[in-house]
């Protein structure tokens, strides 16, 4: 194409456009509307194919502009490639990259919700991510985070939250993963050096604070009005249960004295945890009977609004008190009566809080849940907490 076809339009000639199409050369035109609206065409021929490519509005592309972006696809079309599939390509290209942490998190996390316990509603799985890195990388796409971005975003909490550092890289890392597997270009190793770059963690493991067994039952006496709260501690503390199972149990899982935890309600579940089989004392089995008028939707503690009570809310119950001890700590409780009070031998002591005990083959041989000898020790627990004594036999 030679210089003097080129260019042929003026930006004064452009506003004025009468209805209709004129040409700036090279391929490029101007089709000017009946509503006074204006479009750049470029027109290309390609493989002997004639290809017209809109380049926007007159109102949004100046002469200016619609010529240098003509000029580009024209070099394209010149080596044979056709600039219409082309952008197509690119602008794919851009989305791709274009998808942010935040959708890339939540996708990741609805993806996984099936594997979750109660399908993750208690929202466990997602708050580290929301709380510690979303509000800093949720709006970067996913492509561009790296481990200096990861170890930014972390150091704050690394050694002063240590667990909840670890759980928000391990929960970043299937993000990453997840947006592999939609086939973006991410770095499926910024995690692991993010952790080599923050260095090994200071932090102390904390044991949750439990009450001594001795000071249990002036605790149990107070947990007396009848309330779903008072009635869920009482449960937890008779059958040193977690809380999750607990919250979350259904009438339809007791059968006469017997409360049958479904296995994929157990921590550290695996799609092969078997069903975990509570004994109930007389004391819980009351409990039980006074929980029933409040039950909703066969869930034995539901919550005010919908679904079960919070963790929280019952933690919250010994916060206001003044207590450092938590609900869980009442598993500790148990396990210290046990071991400093009765006689029971470890695996059956081991078995009253569904702790795995042995190598998987010696577990297979044994092929017992000692739930008779657990019957006998949670209702000698049972007595003690309700003031009666469970000391020593």
């Amino acid at each position: 194409m030679t210089g003097h076809s080129l260019n042929k339009l003026t930006a004064q000639e452009v506003k004025a456009a009468e209805p209709g199409k004129h040409s700036d050369g090279g391929g490029l035109w101007l089709h000017q509307r009946d509503d006074g609206k204006g479009q750049w065409v470029l027109r290309v021929t390609v493989h002997g194919r004639r290809r017209e490519m809109g380049l926007g509005s007159t109102q949004d592309v100046s002469l200016k502009d619609a010529r240098v972006a003509a000029a580009k696809w024209r070099a394209l079309a010149a080596k044979d490639v056709d600039p219409v599939k082309q952008r197509e390509k690119e602008r794919r290209e851009a989305l791709r990259n274009l998808h942010l942490l935040n959708d890339i998190a939540a996708d990741a996390f609805e993806s996984r919700r099936a594997e979750l316990k109660g399908d993750g509603v208690s929202g466990r799985w997602f708050s580290p991510l929301r709380l510690y890195v979303l509000p800093k990388l949720g709006k970067v796409p996913v492509a561009e985070i790296d481990q200096t971005d990861i170890r930014d975003t972390l150091a704050p909490i690394w050694h002063t939250k240590a667990d909840t550092a670890k759980k928000a890289l391990n929960r970043l890392g299937i993000c990453l993963t997840h947006a592999a597997a939609l086939g973006l270009d991410v770095d499926l190793q910024a995690t692991e050096k993010a952790k080599a770059l923050l260095g090994r963690q200071r932090h102390k493991v904390q044991n949750v604070p439990s009450l001594g067994w001795r000071d249990v039952p002036a605790f149990y006496a107070t947990l007396s009005d009848c309330s779903i709260t008072h009635l869920a501690l009482r449960l937890l503390i008779l059958t040193g249960v977690r809380s999750g199972p607990l919250r979350y149990l259904r009438l339809d899982e007791i059968d006469g004295d017997v409360w049958t935890i479904p296995g994929e309600m157990m921590k550290g579940r695996r799609d092969a945890t078997p069903d975990f089989r509570v004994p109930l004392s007389p004391e819980a089995l009351a409990v039980i009977e006074q929980a029933k008028p409040l039950a909703r939707d066969g869930f034995l503690f539901p919550s005010v609004r919908k679904g079960v009570i919070s963790d929280a809310t019952m933690a919250r119950l010994m916060e206001r008190r003044g207590m450092d001890a938590r609900p869980h700590g009442f598993r500790s409780s148990l396990r210290n009566w046990l071991a400093e009070a009765t006689e029971a031998p470890h695996e059956v002591a081991e078995g009253c809080l569904a702790h795995v005990v042995g190598g998987s083959v010696e577990r297979a041989y044994r092929r017992t849940d000692y739930l008779d000898q657990r019957r006998v020790l949670m209702a000698r627990w049972a007595k003690l907490v309700c003031g009666q004594s469970g000391e020593v036999v």
